[in-house]
């Protein structure tokens, strides 16, 4: 198996009635440097500018991304030929970022290659040090710029330290 962080921006809360703006995933592997980014056009004419605003990226912009049925048969491939296994899902907000990676691929796609799981790290994190009120983001490095490359990499870097720290099996 393979844990592949991921993080998404959108410019809104719910897939299919809002688009997931851009998207970016790492392989939890040292060095960190097997990574996918996407971008995506609107799938939607609903957007909230506060929201596409967090991406850095603009309407006009974003309608000049790529293909979402192209990025995501990208993204695919890339999964395909990264890791060892079946890819498994981590996030640091999965309930938020896993719904619009689930539904884009099953939108465009007709299956999502992560199955039907994910994995979310604060929780993860939570477990480990058995406290429901402690949070991983001291962990991270890597500063967190909303650029979804830098902050999957940045949660990634926070797995490895837990994976160290409290000698994980991964």
């Amino acid at each position: 198996m393979s844990y592949i962080m991921v993080d998404i921006e959108a410019d809104g809360p719910v897939p299919g009635d809002y688009s997931m703006v851009c998207f970016g995933a790492v392989l939890v592997e040292e060095p960190l440097d097997r990574e996918f980014y996407g971008r995506l056009t609107p799938i939607s004419e609903k957007w909230i500018p506060d929201a596409l605003a967090v991406s850095g990226f603009s309407r006009e912009e974003s309608m000049q991304f790529d293909d979402p049925k192209e990025v995501m048969e990208q993204f695919r491939g890339w999964l395909a030929n990264t890791g060892k296994g079946r890819p498994m899902f981590v996030s640091d907000n999965n309930g938020f970022d896993w719904q619009f990676i689930n539904w884009y691929f099953h939108h465009f796609l007709g299956e999502n290659p992560f199955g039907f799981s994910s994995t979310n790290l604060g929780s993860l994190y939570k477990g480990v040090v058995r406290d429901v009120f402690k949070n991983f983001k001291h962990l991270r490095k890597i500063r967190h710029t909303h650029h979804p490359v830098d902050d999957a990499r940045g949660n990634a870097e926070a797995m490895l330290a837990m994976k160290r720290e409290f000698d994980l099996k991964m």
